[in-house]
């Protein structure tokens, strides 16, 4: 299937720092996981790590991730809050690829619906870390990667359409490409996230700004509660 003329393959809406905050991860690594690296050691041969999500070279402050991209990091981050290795997320990412005979196999609705017995299979031949982890007896995803899974909304084709932020418990932030240019906005009020952040940054008080922008304080508050354990 080819994604040439599809704009959440193919346009850059999100630098790194804006991906990994949206997925609540460290932005050296969600970087890890977008470029190549090299970690080196003092006594054992260095680590070269290819790319697992979709992103594009870009300047450090310029957008280089898509839409499926930002897609794919979230399966990755729910797979490491699973407690899986990111050397076991390769592997199977590489497996997801050759089985589902896909590009952007993390993005697909059929990871839901197929990954699970895939990864299931490939485990019982020998990977125990990931069936332990990841999937259950019952081929099915485990809890952890599953409530990551349920927070993206797929379209007629399988491929997403809109994510909601796992950062909060309750479902606050979504990006959707169609809106605000793909940039995260408030669920309930449909305010740019960015746009809130700014006036907080300018001292205004959460109620002040919530009772101006529609949005609900108790969303607001949860967020900034995500923000500051990010930060910590």
């Amino acid at each position: 299937m080819s994604h040439a003329t599809d704009e959440r393959f193919t346009t850059p809406l999100y630098t790194i720092a804006e991906a990994a905050r949206f997925l609540g991860v460290p932005s050296q690594t969600f970087s890890n996981w977008a470029h190549s690296y090299k970690a080196t050691f003092e006594n054992r041969k260095p680590v070269i790590g290819q790319p697992i999500v979709t992103a594009f070279a870009a300047e450090r402050l310029y957008p280089s991730v898509p839409f499926v991209g930002l897609a794919e990091g979230m399966v990755i981050a729910a797979f490491r809050e699973a407690g899986v290795s990111l050397q076991h997320i390769r592997k199977a990412v590489a497996v997801l690829k050759r089985e589902m005979k896909i590009d952007h196999a993390l993005a697909s609705e059929r990871l839901y619906t197929d990954g699970a017995s895939i990864l299931f299979d490939y485990a019982r031949q020998g990977d125990e870390e990931l069936l332990t982890h990841v999937v259950t007896q019952q081929r099915v995803f485990g809890e952890i990667v599953r409530e990551y899974l349920r927070r993206i909304t797929y379209g007629p084709k399988g491929w997403p359409v809109r994510l909601v932020s796992p950062t909060t418990p309750a479902e606050i932030v979504a990006v959707d490409p169609t809106r605000a240019f793909g940039q995260p906005i408030f669920i309930r009020g449909g305010v740019r996230l960015e746009d809130v952040l700014d006036r907080i940054r300018g001292n205004d008080r959460p109620a002040a700004v919530a009772a101006d922008m529609g949005v609900p304080v108790e969303d607001i508050e949860a967020v900034l509660s995500a923000e500051l354990r990010r930060a910590a």
